[in-house]
């Protein structure tokens, strides 16, 4: 059974060799390829333990959807192979999450 004093439950944690740390963080943005986890003034825990760290983010969060960068190599190709122009071509790549092929087909239809 743990002990429900916080201060004891520290203190056994640190005799098992587990160290707890809290860290004042403002926000934690997580990445992925298709969008980013926001959280707001979360609550982040730094926990270490038989040399690994481990963060523990608690709060509300907001998820961002993110499109892929469109670079102006890939608008040129695009103008260049379908015979458009700049703003049509990043349209079209913009339409296609930044697929080269799939931009070209919609436009050739």
């Amino acid at each position: 059974m743990f002990p429900a004093n916080p201060n004891q439950l520290k203190k056994m944690m640190k005799q098992m060799g587990i160290n707890m740390e809290e860290i004042a963080a403002e926000e934690v943005i997580i990445r992925t390829r298709s969008e980013e986890l926001v959280f707001k003034n979360p609550t982040v825990t730094k926990i270490a333990a038989k040399g690994m760290e481990t963060f523990q983010i608690v709060g509300s969060y907001e998820v961002i959807e993110r499109k892929p960068p469109i670079s102006e190599e890939d608008v040129k190709l695009i103008m260049e192979q379908a015979g458009v122009s700049e703003e049509v071509a990043r349209k079209a790549l913009e339409e296609a999450n930044g697929d080269l092929a799939e931009a070209l087909l919609k436009l050739q239809e």
